[in-house]
C-alpha cells in the first residue's frame, strides 16, 4: 500500500455504554463496529478522549505483538475505558513491555508448561470428584456455580499459587470485589491492596524456596534478585485474579450446553471430540464486556489503509476476532468440528495468558465429571431466567440453576 492510499479521514467516534448483556448474546455495539470497517473509533463510559479500536484478526494478532505498540505507556494516560477504578500501577506485569515483562514472566514460567500444569491434575479432579459427590449428596435443585463452578476453579489457582485451603474464601471476595464496577473504585482498590499485601507476605515468606507452586516460585526469583517484590505481587495478583476467570468462561459454556442439549448429548455420545469442543466454545463465548487494556502507538503505524499515529491510543478485541468470517467460516455456529481453529481467546503476543493451559485443563475437568456423573443435568429454570453478572467486566452466570 503506498502512501497516497493511506486514509486521513478519521472515522466517527463511536459511543460504546458497554451495557449488562444476558445470556451469550453478542455485544451489538461490537457488531456495528465490525460491519463499519477494520479500524474505528470508540469512546468507552470512563476515562478521556477516543480510542482506536481493531477487530479483524489478522489485525489483532499485529497489533498485540507488534513492540511499535505499548502497554507500558499507558501509564498516567487517561485513556478511555471500561473500568471506572482502573488505577494502572507501576511494574504490574500487565503494564510492562518486554524485555522487563519476559523477565518477570519467566520468573514462574515453569508453573504454566505442560509439565506445571499436569502436576495439579490429579489433585483438581479430586477436588471436583468432592464437590460433585456433595452436589449429588445434597440432591436437585442446585446453584451448579456456587455448588461447583464456582469453588472448583478457585481451589485449582490457590493449589498452583501455593495460596493455602484456609484462605481461598478470602481470595475469592477480594477477585470479585477488584473485577466488579459496581461497588465503586474505593471498594475495589481497598480488595487489591488487602490480596497485594496477602502476596507480599507469602511470597516473602517463601524468599529461596524450591518448591514448585507460584508463590514459591517468586520467592525464589526474589532471593536470586531477579524481581522486586513490588513485580512478584503484582503478577501474583493479576494470576490470581485470572484463575477466577474460568468461573465465567466454563459458566458460559454450561449455559450453552444446557440451553443446547443436542450439544451435551453429542459430547456425551463423543467424548473423544471435547478437546476440540471445549476450543470452539472458548472460541465463540463473549467472555468480558467491550474490552481490555489499551496500548498506546509509539510510532506512526498504518492498519488496513488507516494511519494510527504515534501517541494514540488503540485497543483490540479479541471476540471481534474470534468472529472474523476470513478466519473462522459460518462464525456464528457452534462448529465442534472446526478444525484448524486458531482462536485468541486467551489473547496473543507477550501478552498472551499465562493460564491458558490451566484454564483448557479445567474446561476439560468439568465437562468430563459433569457430563458423565450427572447424566440427566439440565437447566431448572427457563435459558431466560437465568441471572447473569451485572457492571461486570468479565461476562458469566451469577447463578445456574440446575437439576437432573
Amino acid at each position: 500500500m503506498t502512501e497516497e492510499t493511506i486514509t486521513e479521514t478519521m472515522p466517527p467516534v463511536r459511543q460504546w455504554p458497554a451495557p449488562d448483556l444476558t445470556g451469550v448474546d453478542f455485544d451489538p455495539v461490537l457488531t456495528d463496529l465490525m460491519q463499519e470497517g477494520p479500524v474505528t473509533r470508540i469512546q468507552l463510559p470512563n476515562g478521556d478522549g477516543w480510542a482506536w479500536l481493531v477487530t479483524r484478526y489478522d489485525d489483532v494478532r499485529l497489533v498485540t505483538n507488534d513492540p511499535r505498540f505499548s502497554r507500558e505507556a499507558v501509564m498516567d494516560r487517561p485513556v478511555t475505558r471500561l473500568a471506572p477504578h482502573f488505577i494502572p500501577r507501576r511494574g504490574a506485569v500487565g503494564f510492562l513491555d518486554p524485555p522487563d515483562h519476559t523477565r518477570l514472566r519467566r520468573s514462574v514460567a515453569a508453573a504454566f508448561t505442560a509439565r506445571g500444569v499436569e502436576r495439579v491434575r490429579e489433585k483438581s479432579r479430586r477436588m471436583l470428584d468432592e464437590l460433585v459427590d456433595e452436589l449429588l449428596q445434597d440432591g436437585p435443585p442446585a446453584d451448579l456455580t456456587a455448588a461447583v463452578l464456582g469453588p472448583f476453579p478457585i481451589a485449582v489457582i490457590c493449589e498452583l499459587m501455593g495460596v493455602p485451603a484456609a484462605d481461598r474464601q478470602n481470595m475469592h471476595i477480594w477477585t470479585q470485589l477488584i473485577l466488579s464496577s459496581s461497588h465503586g473504585a474505593k471498594v475495589s482498590e481497598k480488595a487489591k491492596d488487602e490480596m497485594s499485601a496477602y502476596f507480599a507476605d507469602l511470597i516473602g515468606i517463601r524468599e529461596g524456596s524450591t518448591g514448585e507452586d507460584v508463590a514459591s516460585l517468586l520467592g525464589a526469583a526474589l532471593g536470586r534478585g531477579e524481581v522486586t517484590l513490588d513485580e512478584a505481587v503484582g503478577l501474583a495478583v493479576l494470576l490470581q485474579i485470572g484463575g477466577e476467570a474460568v468461573t465465567n468462561n466454563t459458566g458460559q459454556m454450561f449455559y450453552i450446553l444446557l440451553t443446547r442439549p443436542d450439544l451435551a448429548q453429542r459430547l456425551r455420545a463423543e467424548p473423544e471430540i471435547r478437546p476440540q469442543a471445549i476450543d470452539e466454545l472458548l472460541r465463540y463465548v463473549p467472555h468480558r464486556n467491550a474490552v481490555g487494556l489499551s496500548r498506546i502507538a509509539t510510532a506512526d503505524v498504518e492498519i488496513n489503509g488507516v494511519r494510527i499515529r504515534a501517541g494514540d491510543a488503540v485497543y483490540v478485541s479479541y471476540l471481534a476476532a474470534n468472529r472474523d468470517p476470513d478466519v473462522f467460516p459460518d462464525p456464528e455456529t457452534i462448529d465442534f468440528g472446526r478444525n484448524p481453529n486458531p482462536h485468541v481467546a486467551f489473547g496473543f503476543g507477550p501478552h498472551y495468558c499465562p493460564g491458558g493451559m490451566l484454564a483448557r485443563l479445567e474446561a476439560e475437568l468439568l465437562v468430563d465429571v459433569l457430563l458423565d456423573r450427572v447424566p440427566g443435568l439440565r437447566l431448572a429454570v427457563p435459558p431466560e431466567q437465568v441471572p447473569f453478572k451485572k457492571g461486570a467486566l468479565i461476562r458469566g452466570p451469577e447463578a445456574l440453576p440446575v437439576t437432573w
